[in-house]
């Protein structure tokens, strides 16, 4: 993203004032200019605007507890301490400014400003006569003359109390203009993103709640003796990006897992299947039998397997010929026999490709499948045990939806956003007794 503040990790601190409302249209300034922005709030902030909005916002999670863990252990607000090219307060009010000219550090806010080197610009907004109070004006000198903090001053104008007078949070882009001015000449102080704060899972709508959704993720296991198999390069880990995905849309999630690299999310139910065979049994128990609201067949399965599998491990020899034979198609007997289920799941298939995806619409239509994600695995960034995948999601309606290179939990979220409007779709159809003629 190209902008004044590219590349630059911001801490934004915002206090209980009123003027706290301001701060989030400077997290959406802030970020058009290329920032990457962490938000603080005191306990009195929270009371004006949510965590929620802001981290919606930002897309990383709001610091407002000092004790506070990111989901790797580390401390949130010591992590933006050492990570933020500069830390902004706004609105400060005169309770912080006397906490930090006295060294207190009694909330996030503080206590990220007291832990960093980086500078600090911060913008005060309050009632005018606190304002002009010799102690307010003492911590700001203080702040400004010992700690070498920048301030943009309050404006005149019309203030909480109804009056008129010095107290009016700065215009932002004044704010957004200092906070240009301390980084300009200066490197990215933290530029590894191993060492920032994490980005927070994308925020959805609970449009999955109560529904139930099978994701088949990994690879599987074909025997050839008690020691050896083929297998594939798999990992899981975009069954389970669909799956936390899922889980965040308030579905209930059973994971049918072969063989992963990758930890599945514990809310999740997991069923282990390492071959075909009994990936293809769980999933039909999952789907069928305990009639799922939607199918993911996210795991690379063995089109072949060895047709006997020795009983004992094979000696090492001049050479081995294998006779193979072709295993289950688990997608397309679920396509056939989910007709018979009441509401027919959504299922969606995928399809690992090597130069070109010309055969993904065939296989669409062979399936069964109501969407099938289709992407070459050749592609830098899109292959196995990537963060990262290019994809096309082919719907039996005959839509195609290109992607960009994603992370796989931005391809799941995009995948999902198509399976909740099918759902939608049908229970539309379902109120107003119409019947569909996909897949029929």
């Amino acid at each position: 993203m190209s902008g004044r503040l590219a590349g630059r990790l911001i801490g934004l601190g915002v206090c209980g004032s009123i003027a706290a409302y301001k701060a989030v249209e400077l997290v959406r300034l802030l970020r058009a200019e290329g920032a990457d922005v962490v938000v603080m709030l005191t306990p009195a902030a929270a009371t004006f605007v949510g965590p929620l909005t802001f981290a919606a916002l930002s897309r990383h999670a709001v610091e407002t507890d000092v004790l506070g863990l990111l989901p790797d252990q580390r401390i949130g607000h010591i992590v933006v301490a050492d990570a933020a090219d500069v830390i902004v307060v706004a609105p400060a009010t005169a309770r912080w400014l006397g906490a930090m000219a006295n060294g207190i550090a009694s909330d996030a806010v503080t206590a990220t400003c007291l832990a960093t080197s980086a500078p600090v610009v911060f913008a005060p907004a309050m009632d005018g006569d606190m304002w002009m109070h010799r102690a307010t004006r003492d911590n700001v000198e203080r702040l400004q003359r010992d700690f070498g903090y920048r301030m943009v001053p309050p404006e005149i104008g019309s203030l909480a109390s109804g009056q008129e007078g010095v107290g009016r949070l700065a215009e932002l882009s004044l704010i957004v203009d200092a906070v240009v001015a301390v980084v300009t000449g200066s490197p990215v102080r933290q530029p590894d993103p191993a060492a920032r704060p994490p980005f927070a899972a994308p925020f959805h709508e609970p449009d999955l709640e109560g529904r139930h959704v099978v994701v088949s993720a990994g690879g599987t296991a074909e025997a050839i003796d008690p020691v050896r198999f083929i297998g594939n390069r798999s990992t899981g880990k975009m069954g389970a990006a669909i799956a936390e995905a899922a889980l965040a849309r308030g579905a209930r999630v059973t994971i049918v897992a072969g063989r992963v690299e990758v930890l599945l999310p514990a809310a999740a139910h997991v069923v282990r299947a390492e071959s075909t065979a009994e990936m293809r049994d769980a999933v039909i128990g999952a789907v069928v039998d305990n009639p799922a609201d939607v199918l993911v067949m996210a795991a690379a399965v063995a089109d072949f397997r060895p047709a006997a599998a020795a009983p004992t491990k094979l000696t090492r020899g001049e050479g081995m010929t294998l006779h193979l034979e072709p295993t289950e198609d688990i997608l397309a007997e679920v396509g056939i026999r989910a007709g018979a289920v009441h509401p027919r799941p959504i299922i969606v298939g995928f399809a690992a490709e090597t130069g070109s995806l010309d055969r993904a619409p065939e296989k669409l239509r062979r399936k069964g499948a109501d969407l099938l994600v289709a992407n070459d695995v050749s592609e830098p960034g899109s292959g196995f045990g990537t963060d990262t995948n290019r994809v096309v999601i082919l719907g039996a309606d005959g839509t195609r939806d290109d992607l960009p290179l994603l992370s796989k939990r931005e391809v799941a979220d995009r995948l999902l956003d198509r399976v909740a409007a099918l759902l939608d779709e049908r229970g539309s159809r379902a109120h107003t007794g119409q019947t569909s003629t996909e897949n029929a």
